[in-house]
């Protein structure tokens, strides 16, 4: 039980010692500096559209998204504001000091962007939110697990018993300690976000910021949390090159500020229900940017940043009818969707939680090696070490001529190779469950049986065309299980426990954890047979498996 396992203490045990405090009391010299520095980097000659032309676009998108596609959480003068600023740009035709004017429209957008964007800390909520989150899903765990809904005060079972941390939880500690933390987890459903602030809690880190999307703070209860939790805005919506620049810079002073940080690097929820194998550069550029500048500023006495890939490990997830078919409509060549959440109120996220935590399934956070900001591993001390374990020292990499200069071309190439380096750590500590493993071994059947066919004319297959003998369905479990095994003893892949149980147990387990939660369940086995009963979700739930080449023994 619990009480067995590790319970960490707090790194920091004065509040007033966590970087996010320092940022929340200095807010305004904090925006400033923000806003400062992107005004600067805009009206740069680097080859960009005339500051007109940008100014020009920006009105214009931001016009057509408040019209469009407005959402509860938007301020309340958002047409207002960009209709006057629309007058304003359109009045520069007719006045001598056209430059001026248009700097001090891009001031005035900045300083709106940057107070969007601002997270709203407190310490004091965050504190309550802390106690709320551990209580609140230990408590539904326990109306689940022990005796109904009337064990919801008991403390028999705790967080632990259900939410596996695992891997380096005691590296990542010790990196706390030294420098600045980035993590970078996967993101399958939303309840990442309280996931990893639970995780973060428990581990004994201060706690952290990180962005989330601004449609979640449509939903008051999770807009609470958030807000609580040290989250600040993204607004997906938003594509023009001022309001990125902004989060860009918002999210590289907060480093150098020292503030640690967690990015979802796959930008949002993974549609397609596979391991992210794209990853969005702009923020974890900021990663090696915000390197440079310490390096910079202090020398050797620069504070590091270590950048932390997570793998978060659900048997199932609540949304995936919802997001295998968006993915499928955009490979599908059909509509554009407009991104939207499913979970749209705090009653109906409240219920969303219920539902998890009454389906008994494990949850594991698998925390992987440090990372310095160049994809070289980090040892417990903080020292990069390249491939043949040798420390080295990361100041060189940003060197030319013997001192530290800015060269983008270069520093994109580091963003490139770190991106491919978190990708490969994603795929060695995902924990591959028996769901998993029935659900791709399932539908790569379905594939050979209906070779002949694309993949949607076999999502469109009838119920007769959806059934698997289950001594074959059980040979070729076996036979992948024996691969993913022998992977996981070369350190390319993690495996839960009862994966290694019986072919039989294993199969039954998986089968009774995929998708428990869904109207309808995308697989089951009766009598000698295994019936797939929804192929898109079981699709969904196959692709968990894709990249390691399990295919070809099949």
């Amino acid at each position: 039980m619990s009480q067995n396992r590790p319970r960490y203490k707090d790194i920091l045990k004065r509040k007033k010692d966590w970087p996010i405090v320092n940022l929340s009391q200095n807010k305004t010299p904090f925006l400033n500096e923000v806003s400062r520095h992107v005004f600067t980097n805009l009206t740069q000659d680097n080859g960009r559209k005339s500051l007109h032309e940008e100014l020009e676009t920006t009105i214009y998108r931001e016009k057509q998204r408040v019209i469009n596609n407005p959402w509860r959480v938007d301020p309340k003068d958002d047409l207002t504001f960009w209709k006057t600023i629309q007058k304003k740009q359109l009045a520069i035709k007719e006045s001598k000091d056209r430059l001026i004017i248009e700097k001090e429209i891009l001031k005035e957008i900045i300083d709106r962007y940057c107070k969007e964007i601002v997270g709203n800390f407190n310490k004091s909520s965050y504190r309550f939110a802390k106690r709320i989150t551990t209580f609140g899903f230990a408590r539904l765990l326990n109306a689940a697990r022990v005796k109904g809904f009337n064990s919801i005060f008991s403390r028999q079972l705790d967080l632990q018993d259900q939410i596996h941390v695992v891997g380096e939880p005691d590296q990542l500690r010790k990196l706390a300690k030294i420098g600045t933390i980035i993590l970078v987890p996967t993101h399958f459903s939303n309840l990442d976000s309280i996931l990893i602030g639970w995780v973060i809690q428990f581990l004994g880190l201060p706690p952290f910021i990180y962005g989330a999307g601004l449609n979640l703070f449509n939903i008051k209860i999770l807009a609470y949390f958030m807000n609580s939790l040290g989250a600040y805005k993204l607004d997906r919506r938003k594509k023009n090159p001022i309001y990125l620049e902004t989060l860009k810079e918002y999210s590289k002073r907060a480093l150098e500020w020292g503030c640690h940080s967690l990015f979802f690097p796959g930008g949002t929820r993974s549609r397609s229900g596979q391991i992210e194998n794209s990853l969005k550069l702009g923020l974890l550029g900021t990663a090696i940017e915000a390197q440079r500048s310490l390096i910079s500023d202090h020398g050797k006495q620069a504070k590091p940043i270590f950048i932390v890939p997570v793998v978060i490990n659900y048997q199932f997830t609540l949304e995936a009818p919802s997001l295998i078919n968006e993915h499928l409509k955009r490979t599908g060549r059909e509509r554009y969707y407009r991104e939207s959440d499913a979970y749209s109120n705090s009653k109906k996220i409240t219920t969303f939680l219920m539902k998890f935590f009454t389906k008994k399934s494990d949850i594991s956070v698998s925390i992987g090696r440090g990372l310095d900001v160049l994809g070289n591993y980090v040892n417990d001390q903080g020292q990069s070490l390249d491939q043949q374990g040798a420390v080295v020292d990361i100041k060189d990499y940003f060197l030319s001529n013997g001192k530290v200069n800015v060269d983008k071309q270069r520093e994109h190439t580091y963003v490139q190779i770190l991106s491919k380096k978190i990708i490969s750590e994603y795929y060695k500590n995902n924990r591959v469950y028996s769901s998993h493993l029935v659900a791709y071994t399932a539908f790569k059947m379905l594939e050979r049986k209906n070779s002949k066919l694309d993949l949607y004319s076999i999502l469109r297959l009838s119920e007769d065309d959806l059934t698997l003998d289950y001594e074959a369905f059980k040979k070729n479990f076996k036979k992948l299980r024996s691969i993913i095994l022998v992977l996981n003893e070369q350190g390319k892949v993690d495996v839960n426990d009862k994966l290694k149980n019986t072919t039989d147990e294993s199969i039954i387990y998986g089968l009774n954890n995929i998708g428990m939660y869904h109207a309808k369940r995308p697989l089951i086995k009766s009598k000698d047979q295994i019936l797939i009963l929804n192929a898109s979700t079981l699709y969904y739930y196959h692709n968990r498996l894709e990249g390691y080449g399990l295919e070809k023994y099949i």
